[in-house]
């Protein structure tokens, strides 16, 4: 199952989300206040939106394309990034606020969880004058990082977005990204403004909270009556697939030895995405999503390896 999809793929995939910085720093042993903790630090590109269209690339999607907005200060280092990645990206450079920053601090132990503090910076200020229906020429599927959905201009893209890919019936699929910014905007309010997706795939955290309910399986189920297609990604408990109302498959996780965390439901995302333009059905390109899941957590970062 694992490694890229060879079936011919049909159309481009278009990717609009955040591309920011990653700090990440892996501490040996618990945080000490007001004193040193020691710690191996990296920086790394990243943003979910990026993160998603570099793994698309790296399983099988020829064609991917990306709009975000950086800040002048990084904007040539984000692009080489994504290119060296096989990513197309449309990087629009705000002449007012630097590129999103985000420390990852990721626990060493064996879990190889992280946190998350998070400057978004240029990265949410994308608006409707960003968008050109051009965009989608050639586009099979639209994706969307939830983080455009944390504020106003990036919310008002995203409807025109989804507006002229119903229009050109593109499918749209979107990922809710944190829970602790959905937590902060509301489950109702997400929910509404996510009318039109096609798909959505949030975490264990995320579908429980958007669903009100304590049971990933219960909470997919239920969500899969308002979007046809719920994919729930569990991390080492697998992933879900529901649709009408039902959990429709169980996917087994791969195994792996965690290092970091970070990216792991990115890259689902962009696997699973990969696969199904390869024409995989959802439960296919679903294992798919687990085996890059299980590779991402093996290394440092959100990114796979750049194109060699």
């Amino acid at each position: 199952m694992g490694g890229g999809v060879t079936a011919q793929q049909h159309g481009a995939l278009l990717v609009i989300g955040d591309v920011v910085t990653d700090v990440v720093a892996r501490h040996r042993g618990p945080l000490a206040a007001g004193t040193d903790t020691a710690a191996g630090i990296r920086t790394l590109p990243g943003g979910a939106g990026a993160n998603v269209a570099c793994w698309a690339a790296r399983h099988g999607c020829a064609d991917v394309r990306l709009l975000g907005r950086v800040g002048a200060d990084a904007a040539a280092w984000h692009e080489r990034e994504l290119t060296a990645c096989g990513v197309r990206a449309r990087l629009v450079v705000d002449s007012e606020a630097a590129t999103g920053t985000v420390i990852c601090l990721v626990d060493s132990g064996a879990a190889a969880e992280r946190t998350f503090l998070t400057d978004s910076g240029a990265s949410l200020r994308l608006d409707p004058g960003d968008w050109s229906d051009e965009l989608l020429d050639g586009v099979a599927r639209l994706h969307l990082s939830g983080y455009l959905l944390f504020a106003e201009s990036s919310r008002a893209l995203v409807a025109t977005a989804v507006t002229a890919a119903r229009t050109r019936g593109v499918p749209v699929s979107l990922d809710p990204a944190s829970a602790g910014f959905l937590a902060t905007l509301g489950a109702d309010r997400f929910l509404a403004l996510a009318e039109g997706v096609d798909i959505l795939l949030p975490s264990r955290d995320e579908a429980c909270l958007l669903a009100g309910l304590s049971d990933a399986e219960d909470a997919a189920a239920a969500l899969s009556r308002r979007v046809p297609l719920v994919v729930a990604k569990l991390g080492p408990r697998g992933a879900l697939v529901a649709r009408g109302g039902a959990v429709a498959a169980r996917i087994a996780a791969v195994p792996a030895t965690p290092r970091d965390t970070t990216g792991a439901g990115d890259a689902f995302t962009g696997a699973f995405l990969a696969a199904l333009l390869a024409g995989a059905p959802p439960e296919a390109a679903a294992e798919k999503g687990c085996w890059a899941g299980a590779a991402a957590v093996e290394r440092a970062g959100g990114r796979p390896a750049p194109r060699g």
